[in-house]
């Protein structure tokens, strides 16, 4: 009964979040998404996500650690870094997510151009995985 009870309260604290997303802000994260190549809307019941290839490459965060309006962003823990040290106010990292290759993003706090940089230093981690590497034609084809 006490799992019964947990989950419900897993599911409700879940819901609430993607309702408390404003549309400005889910509007230009899902416009500059998916003008990266190969990216597609893995979006659900349970928030906005979007993946590369079946991989995620950004979703509404929804730990009890995360504050409201925050996304999980893949990247590399160099580029994690990197971009807290350029945008602070933006990003943090819980203790839940860092052992995780991945940065929190107050989505509030960055601008077009921001959010841009972020999620084009995901679009580097994530597609280095989730692409296929182009055929390069071998020495022995040449021949």
């Amino acid at each position: 009964m006490a799992k019964t009870a947990r989950s419900r309260k897993i599911g409700a604290r879940s819901k609430r979040r993607v309702n408390d997303t404003p549309a400005g802000d889910s509007a230009l994260l899902r416009e500059l998404a998916l003008e990266l190549p190969n990216v597609e809307d893995g979006t659900t019941d349970s928030g906005i996500a979007f993946t590369i290839g079946g991989r995620l490459l950004i979703c509404q965060a929804i730990h009890k650690s995360a504050e409201p309006n925050s996304f999980v962003v893949r990247v590399s823990s160099e580029q994690r870094e990197r971009l807290m040290a350029a945008y602070p106010g933006a990003l943090y990292l819980p203790n839940h997510y860092a052992k995780h290759p991945a940065v929190l993003v107050r989505l509030a706090r960055l601008d077009r151009e921001s959010l841009g940089d972020v999620l084009g230093a995901a679009w580097l981690f994530v597609a280095e995985k989730a692409l296929p590497k182009k055929r390069r034609s071998s020495r022995r084809a040449k021949r």
